[in-house]
């Protein structure tokens, strides 16, 4: 068997071709195109305000899930114990190197105001903290444990909503203002948490961020872990048809246990809810089967080029995307069409960056760069 998952590369720049370019171009394409459909199909391009979930409410998670198929690929040679004080500096460094990234694509950093700077704002962390930690439970644990470690992990987030009090937060309240994550967010990050400004020697965060990461931190390592077990699962000796199966029963299973949890615990990405692991992993174990069978299976690789230039350089194409404005460049080459193209102009301009992000890509691609953390 192959050890390099081609169906992961794909899925991963499938995920990060929504995330840099799609997106954006439904977006622009919505401004001009003032239509019913249209309107229905930039929904599918939009997160749920708090409770529920939407298709792009899976791009977070699924980029997480991805860097956890890829733990038994990268670090199943360490798992017999050789070298692994070299192992722990490189994910140490990988931890450091993920969460800097992460500040400068939240534009805390690059904007070089002290009142700006947000500690822990990014996917980018969220992978940093899930991959750490699952990484090292996958060293030292079987797939059983693994398992336990993750139920142990959703239980203990819901229970601390539930029954923990802190600061009038928490005790069962799944309001944006109301519950336990944010109070902690809150009481620990303060004037470092996304959106915080100081107002007359006050704390004051935006009403409309309703984020949480240090509690919800617990959920993000299940997360990447539930990608740790697909991907043992797909680096196994079974035959590739059982390894489908697998995949699509799990999906399943996660998919239903979710939404039955929703009930009680409701599926809530802005604060990484158990109920949204388990919907969300679900999802991600279902596209992955899907991709594994297609592409590693069936062999079908015709017109997923593309997918591969995004996917096998997903970190550079996610933080130049958000670093690098390209629009002076597709500007200064368009310039003068806007008479011409009316409302279009803005939805021409963003493929141009879109197209020259892709170039960049490429080019790297071509020349085997890939560029790691």
């Amino acid at each position: 068997m192959k050890q390099r998952l081609e169906s992961l590369d794909a899925l991963r720049g499938f995920d990060l071709f929504c995330l840099v370019a799609l997106s954006e171009l439904v977006e622009k394409l919505a401004e001009a195109v003032d239509k019913p459909w249209m309107a229905t199909v930039t929904t599918w391009f939009t997160h749920k305000t708090w409770e529920g979930f939407s298709p792009w409410d899976l791009v977070m998670p699924l980029f997480m899930f991805m860097a956890g198929v890829a733990i038994p690929y990268s670090l199943g040679k360490y798992r017999n114990g050789s070298d692994r004080k070299r192992l722990y500096r490189r994910l140490g460094k990988r931890f450091v190197l993920l969460w800097i990234l992460g500040m400068m694509v939240q534009g805390n950093l690059l904007a070089l105001d002290p009142h700006h700077i947000y500690l822990f704002t990014n996917t980018l962390q969220a992978i940093a903290v899930g991959y750490l930690f699952s990484a090292l439970i996958y060293l030292h644990t079987g797939w059983k444990a693994q398992i336990g470690i993750g139920i142990g992990l959703l239980l203990a987030f819901w229970a601390a909503m539930e029954f923990i009090t802190f600061n009038g937060f928490g005790g069962g309240d799944y309001t944006p203002h109301g519950n336990l994550a944010e109070g902690i967010d809150m009481a620990v990050l303060g004037r470092f948490r996304d959106s915080a400004h100081v107002v007359d020697g006050q704390v004051v965060v935006s009403e409309w961020y309703t984020y949480t990461w240090i509690l919800s931190s617990l959920n993000f390592i299940v997360t990447v872990l539930s990608g740790v077990l697909a991907g043992e699962a797909l680096k196994s000796t079974m035959q590739q048809g059982r390894k489908v199966l697998l995949l699509l029963i799990a999906g399943i299973a996660m998919v239903a246990l979710g939404w039955t949890w929703d009930i009680v615990h409701p599926v809530i990405k802005h604060i990484w809810t158990g109920s949204m692991v388990l919907v969300s992993s679900g999802y991600c174990f279902l596209l992955m089967a899907l991709f594994y069978w297609w592409i590693d299976c069936r062999g079908h690789n015709r017109g997923l080029a593309f997918l591969k230039v995004y996917g096998m350089n997903s970190i550079t194409a996610y933080v130049v995307s958000h670093v690098v404005r390209f629009s002076s460049i597709s500007r200064s080459l368009f310039f003068g069409l806007e008479q011409y193209v009316g409302d279009y102009y803005g939805f021409i301009i963003q493929l141009s960056n879109v197209a020259i992000l892709f170039v960049i890509l490429y080019i790297m691609y071509r020349n085997r760069i890939f560029l790691r953390v």
